[in-house]
């Protein structure tokens, strides 16, 4: 079996503990390949959990882009837990964890943002 020997720089008159000090090449290669496994995995579970994105609105014209952020001041995410654009009566879900649409303000909303249309569901 292979070994590596990992040297740490030790205080004078410490003794060097051989078992510690040396570490098999198959324990060295899967710590280099579980460590960044383990951050695209952790990266993608965040993601999962996170609200989309519903922020381009490249395709809209001017006047549309106007009344998105000025007039009815769309904001991705609601400070206010109780006027979420889930819970609007013009937002049309697409579904979950993904960007909706409205009667009123053009462009891809978010189901987590509100603007100052906001009128809550009947019923």
């Amino acid at each position: 079996m292979t070994h590596i020997r990992i040297s740490s720089s030790s205080a004078v008159g410490e003794r060097e503990r051989p078992e510690a000090a040396t570490i098999t090449r198959r324990a060295a290669l899967l710590r280099v390949v579980t460590l960044p496994l383990a951050a695209v995995i952790s990266a993608e579970l965040v993601a999962c959990s996170k609200q989309p994105q519903c922020t381009d609105v490249s395709g809209l014209s001017p006047d549309d882009a106007r009344l998105r952020t000025e007039i009815a001041a769309y904001v991705e995410q609601s400070p206010d837990p109780a006027k979420l654009c889930a819970g609007c009566m013009h937002f049309t879900s697409a579904g979950d964890k993904a960007c909706g649409s409205c009667k009123v303000v053009k462009g891809p909303i978010n189901p987590g943002g509100t603007c100052k249309l906001f009128a809550a569901k009947q019923g």
